[in-house]
């Protein structure tokens, strides 16, 4: 639904990427998911080209692993239903994708709601072992688990779909908002100032930091000192990450 930006490389891209060496490693480019926000056919197209150029900029290797197109696999969409009548309706209404947008958004449709089914599906038909993703997907990847074990359950097949595992960052996982510390950043955030994309030039970025939200307090001399300070919390975590070192060695 939009530019990939620095916090789907550190959440997705980075340790994503790592595991090729490592296992058989599937990636695809999401464009069922965009559905939900994205309308526009030529927006829609040129889109997904760059979301895939993104991916062979960061570094992906298509001899050592797959990418395709999600649309591409329409099993994906049978087994989207079959795993839609074993959600728990209340798990989804406390989605964090579903909150975030129904605040944001007079008009919701459906597919917002049952993106996180649509998610567990893109990970079950592949009998994927483990997924990295951000902290904030993190609970869809519970979900996920917990809709694969009610099915085996269900269906007294105890081994059909494998339950995945989450591959999350261990120093900073989620990238927030540069106009609001108390919120991810995002691809879909009408602020262009919000973010900084993959495809941004440096002077982009430059200028994106300069206009970033901050306080006025001095940085503190440990990470304790930045407990309700988010937007300063946000730019010393985005440091580190680009750093490659613990925010509390920045």
């Amino acid at each position: 639904s939009g530019s990939l930006h620095i916090g789907n490389y550190f959440g997705a891209i980075q340790p994503a990427l790592s595991l090729v060496e490592k296992s058989d490693a599937l990636f695809f480019i999401a464009d069922y998911h965009a559905l939900t926000t994205l309308k526009n056919a030529l927006e829609f197209k040129t889109l997904s080209l760059q979301v895939a150029a993104t991916w062979l900029a960061c570094g992906l290797d298509t001899q050592k692993a797959l990418f395709y197109r999600q649309s591409d696999i329409t099993e994906v969409c049978e087994l989207t239903w079959y795993l839609n009548c074993f959600a728990p309706f209340q798990r989804l209404q406390l989605a964090h994708s579903f909150k975030d947008k129904s605040d944001k958004l007079s008009d919701v449709n459906a597919g917002l709601f049952t993106y996180p089914v649509l998610m567990a599906a893109d990970i079950l038909l592949y009998d994927a072992t483990h997924v990295p993703v951000g902290d904030d997907q993190k609970q869809h990847l519970e979900l996920c688990r917990d809709i694969a074990q009610k099915f085996n359950n269900e269906y007294k097949c105890p081994d059909f779909l494998r339950p995945p595992e989450p591959l999350i960052q261990k120093h900073f996982s989620r990238i927030m908002s540069l106009k609001d510390g108390t919120k991810k950043m995002s691809k879909s955030d009408i602020a262009e100032g919000s973010r900084i994309n993959l495809t941004d030039t440096e002077d982009q970025i430059i200028n994106k930091i300069k206009k970033a939200k901050t306080d006025n307090d001095t940085l503190p001399g440990n990470e304790n000192g930045l407990k309700g300070r988010p937007e300063a919390d946000n730019l010393l975590g985005i440091y580190s990450s680009l750093s490659n070192q613990n925010i509390t060695d920045t």
